[in-house]
């Protein structure tokens, strides 16, 4: 059997194909701009009542279908009502430049987090202060963040070291990062019932192990014992880092390092531009 790509590669057919990515993309943006907020909850709502929908007229449900009509017709306006924060916040994001300046912006964010992140580890493994860092992912947070104080602050490392000074009033509990800032301290977080993880190690370890079970957070542990450095992520311990080691891993996690390649052969791009430039004003 032969394809005719004359007749699949029509105008109509691309723009259908167009039409569909859009309306993909769109609904992909929505769901990353509500991940890890109470407003997804609604979001789990709605659609629902559009299956219900579906469902109700596919099978002849004439009085469901009436009811969820009346629901979509009135929703909309009460979506726009209740997701107005959120809907403000995505067309900041939209009009804050093009998706290579958002990812360069972030990463640049993502290097000053580490580099205070790298002052407090260095400070309190040498002094032997417990501490407990977990750093938000894909996997929204929500629900141990609420367990914390609220602090939303932007990270120093000045910061981080006077929380986990023992004695004081946030040391005991994790630090959840969100968006490059301390979002809480004193949180709790999920222990780990896990038979593989070394009796020595307490408390923290194993909330470290217990938050990496059920999401994608990367977290930070200082042992108050012995100063050493581990971090968990997916479920996965790693014990012992030295500070090129955990350097090296963080910035693996946090920099979109494609974001960075396409930085500097952009630059370089500029660069010969502009040399081309000034030899032809020559």
């Amino acid at each position: 059997m032969n394809l005719n790509w004359g007749n699949l590669l029509t105008l109509g057919n691309l723009v259908n194909v167009l039409d569909i990515l859009v309306v993909w993309f769109v609904i992909y943006e929505l769901i990353v701009m509500l991940r890890g907020t109470k407003a997804i909850q609604l979001f789990r709502g709605v659609i629902l009542i559009l299956v219900v929908k579906v469902i109700s007229s596919y099978f002849g449900l004439n009085t469901v279908s009436w009811l969820m009509d009346q629901v979509i017709n009135w929703g909309v306006i009460a979506v726009i009502i209740i997701f107005q924060p959120e809907i403000r916040r995505g067309l900041e994001h939209l009009g804050r430049g093009s998706l290579f300046v958002r990812m360069r912006h972030e990463n640049e964010a993502a290097n000053r987090m580490i580099a205070g992140l790298d002052k407090a580890i260095q400070y309190m493994s040498k002094r032997r202060i417990g501490a407990l860092m977990t750093i938000q992912q894909d996997t929204g947070l929500e629900d141990y963040i609420e367990t914390g104080i609220k602090l939303d602050a932007e990270l120093t490392g000045e910061l981080l070291i006077n929380i986990f000074i023992p004695n004081t009033p946030l040391h005991d509990g994790a630090v959840i990062i969100r968006n490059n800032r301390i979002a809480v301290a004193a949180a709790y977080l999920p222990l780990s019932e896990s038979n593989l993880i070394p009796k020595e190690l307490g408390t923290r370890h194993r909330a470290a192990v217990g938050i990496s079970e059920v999401t994608d957070a990367l977290t930070i542990v200082i042992s108050e014992e012995t100063g050493e450095v581990s971090i968990t992520k997916n479920n996965e311990l790693l014990r012992g880092l030295t500070q090129e080691d955990y350097l090296k891993f963080l910035k693996h996690e946090l920099v979109n390092e494609e974001a960075a390649t396409n930085h500097n052969i952009l630059e370089t791009a500029l660069d010969w531009i502009d040399q081309r430039l000034h030899r032809g004003r020559r």
